[in-house]
């Protein structure tokens, strides 16, 4: 998990899948050397993938089959990304295609071994309103939180912090407000949001009164965020998204089916809608509709 949170550092200016091409001109059908491959590599991390107050190093480049296998350390941590042998594309992880479907069904079954039960789960998921992962997270959370209705008290709700710039601060201050002022339409708003990305055009098509909306940007949405603030630092929120139940952090699946089964285990007597069949496939990264990449399914923006 550790090392998953830590992979957020190279993901903060992507907004969805799980490679990109490299732009190497006539050279790129060379078979790279390791030495340069590790230069193509550190160029284009620090170039592309980094904040400008972030930098990598390349320790070293080891072919593996047709890629290479790129060692980096960031901010004192290693990782391991991936870069095919020409320096064509860069994969940010691999995937262990031999125990990754047993890990994601671990992960489903794990998030109700240190959830308190009860009989209406309290279900907080924080997020930021432009990070990929917690975009992704909100496509699957979603389908559960309609799913179960009054069944639950269940929100969405903000991180202690931004890495998104002013255009993240200004939508948290908009869904903030919409939540606690407008809630019956907030779901159709975010619905909205998650895909378009266009705050104009989710207003208008959920129905917000843009009189309160701006009323409240004015004089209350700062205090509506300071309150979600101080329950992210409250519970230890690290990352977007962070899956708290009954005041418990939960490690949840992305897709809707493990939100579901992750609520319902926190459940003293689960109700019938427990068993609705929901998409057991795990969202796409960033704005837009579609299914997750590879390891998206489980990267976060960290602290």
């Amino acid at each position: 998990m550790k090392k998953l949170i830590l992979l957020s550092l190279l993901s903060v200016l992507l907004i969805s899948g799980c490679s990109l091409a490299i732009p190497t001109g006539k050279n790129a059908k060379k078979i790279l050397k390791p030495e340069e491959a590790k230069a193509t590599a550190e160029k284009f991390i620090n170039e592309n993938l980094l904040p400008a107050d972030t930098k990598a190093t390349v320790k070293g480049a080891t072919l593996e089959s047709d890629v290479y296998n790129i060692n980096l350390e960031v901010s004192g941590q290693d990782y391991n990304s991936y870069m095919t042998k020409d320096g064509g594309k860069f994969f940010q992880s691999g995937i262990d295609m031999t125990t990754f479907a047993q890990e994601k069904k671990d992960q489903a079954a794990a998030p109700a071994a240190n959830v308190p039960k009860s009989d209406k789960p309290k279900v907080e998921l924080f997020v930021m309103t432009h990070c990929p992962y917690g975009l992704q997270a909100e496509k699957g959370f979603l389908p559960a939180k309609e799913a179960l209705g009054d069944k639950i008290d269940a929100s969405i709700k903000f991180v202690h912090y931004f890495m998104h710039g002013d255009q993240e601060e200004q939508e948290t201050y908009n869904q903030v407000c919409i939540r606690e002022e407008q809630a019956a339409k907030f779901n159709s708003y975010l619905n909205c949001f998650i895909i378009e990305n266009d705050s104009a055009k989710c207003v208008a098509q959920a129905g917000i009164d843009k009189t309160k909306l701006n009323n409240c940007l004015k004089s209350k949405s700062k205090d509506y965020y300071k309150a979600d603030s101080a329950l992210s630092n409250q519970y230890g929120v690290q990352g977007s998204p962070t899956l708290v139940i009954n005041g418990a952090q939960s490690s949840a699946g992305r897709d809707a089916a493990s939100y579901l089964a992750g609520i319902c285990g926190a459940f003293n007597k689960a109700p019938a809608e427990c068993s609705k069949q929901l998409l057991t496939t795990a969202p796409s990264s960033g704005f837009g509709a579609g299914a997750a990449s590879g390891a998206s399914a489980a990267a976060g923006c960290a602290q």
